[in-house]
């Protein structure tokens, strides 16, 4: 089986851990080919460049074209929108959802000094940030994990030497995925895991995202058992529904749009929230479904948009419009 991943440490990281299980599941021997992705190659802010997709299509090309039998994303990349012949064939186990503030002398985010920079390529951490703390200046930043942890001086493990020519050591902070430094082992760095009252996450933050051809889904096959073995029910109804929110919202990885699902015995819960890119308006709902099924938390993720949208959510950030 070929597995298909970006070629970062990260992507690397994740697909390694996935690929063992599918592998000790399905007794087959399976090869990692890295992709490289529009995300990749080009420069500039991730919002400019085409949002979420720029990191999975050429990794859902690849599975079309027969290159590779599987794709491993993270789930907060891939869009909403499904894809002809691809199917979503699991979702394993999410890690923790939560953003981790890695900060100079070991600084929590109330204790960072007036005026202080912190690093995110994330509109949806910056508004969050400037809504806790208005004072702070945000610094637009890209590059991998290791890259972005070397803005920060001080940090454990960082490289003496400037990581890029210029910018290594230049800001106060770095706010950075829990669940992609946990793969890397980096929570050396995190000064502070930020609670969900200050920062929601991404829809999807923390999940992986497993795709295959619809065809190879299949439980008659070795490859469609082995996926449907990873797959974790209650993260996939949890992402399901903060999807589906997002779908409805028609947003992307530019909107400043938080939500993070979970379930809790019978139910299932949904947070969400939307922040104006200056921080200075949001707005924050949560609701609650028993019906948990696929369709169940879908219709939870439309309907709190619904209400986010009927709530004056498309004033605060580059929304769609509320049903007609």
């Amino acid at each position: 089986m070929k597995i298909g991943t970006r070629g970062s440490k990260l992507a690397l990281s994740q697909t390694q851990q996935i690929t063992d299980q599918l592998s000790a599941v399905g007794g087959f021997t399976a090869e990692i080919i890295p992709i490289k992705t529009d995300g990749d190659v080009l420069t500039g802010p991730l919002s400019q460049m085409g949002g979420t997709g720029v990191f999975a299509a050429e990794l859902r090309a690849a599975v079309l074209d027969g290159r590779v039998d599987v794709a491993v994303h993270s789930l907060k990349d891939l869009p909403t929108a499904a894809v002809p012949g691809l199917a979503l064939a699991a979702v394993p186990v999410r890690a923790d959802s939560r953003d981790a503030l890695c900060s100079r002398d070991g600084l929590k985010l109330a204790e960072l000094p007036p005026g202080a920079t912190v690093g995110t390529g994330s509109p949806r951490r910056a508004a969050q940030l400037l809504a806790a703390r208005p004072d702070l200046e945000i610094v637009d930043i890209r590059g991998n994990v290791d890259t972005r942890l070397a803005r920060v001086p001080g940090l454990p493990g960082n490289p003496d030497g400037d990581a890029v020519p210029g910018k290594s050591g230049d800001l106060d902070a770095v706010v950075l995925a829990a669940a992609g430094l946990t793969r890397i082992g980096r929570l050396d760095t995190v000064t502070e895991f930020l609670d969900t009252e200050v920062m929601l996450p991404a829809p999807g933050q923390g999940a992986l995202a497993l795709e295959c051809r619809t065809a190879d889904a299949e439980l008659t096959g070795v490859l469609g058992q082995s996926l449907a073995a990873v797959d974790d029910a209650d993260t996939r109804l949890a992402v399901t529904a903060e999807r589906a929110l997002l779908a409805r919202l028609e947003a992307g990885c530019s909107a400043p749009v938080g939500a993070l699902g979970h379930r809790k015995g019978s139910m299932l819960y949904l947070e969400t929230v939307v922040v104006s890119l200056d921080g200075k308006r949001s707005l924050r709902l949560k609701k609650a479904t028993d019906g948990l099924t696929e369709v169940g938390a879908t219709l939870l993720g439309i309907e709190l948009a619904e209400e986010l949208l009927a709530g004056g959510a498309a004033d605060l950030a580059d929304l769609a419009g509320p049903a007609q």
